[in-house]
């Protein structure tokens, strides 16, 4: 079962090019290093507002990113700019 997951990113206000060079560096692991995973993409609306789209080929390569290496390791990274935890939503893909 594919998983989709979709969190809202609340970032500091004026922090949002810290935040885009931070996730840059944690995508580009994530595509190095993960072949579960099918999409890491971060993306901002009109107003300033980020979303993080995922894509996982199932529970066991959702599991592996967030027990990775390079995933514990970036979260000093986002340290300051950051003005709460995410809103992350899981979803099983039916098409």
């Amino acid at each position: 079962m594919t998983i989709a997951v979709i969190a809202t990113l609340k970032v500091a206000a004026g922090k949002g090019p810290d935040l885009e060079k931070a996730m840059g560096n944690l995508i580009a692991q994530v595509r190095a290093n993960e072949p579960g995973n099918q999409l890491y993409t971060l993306v901002k609306d009109k107003e300033g507002n980020y979303l993080m789209l995922e894509l996982y080929a199932d529970q066991a390569a959702l599991d592996a990113h967030g027990a990775s290496a390079h995933f514990k390791a970036a979260g000093p990274s986002f340290a300051g700019i950051m003005a709460g935890a995410p809103d992350v939503k899981v979803y099983e893909v039916i098409a």
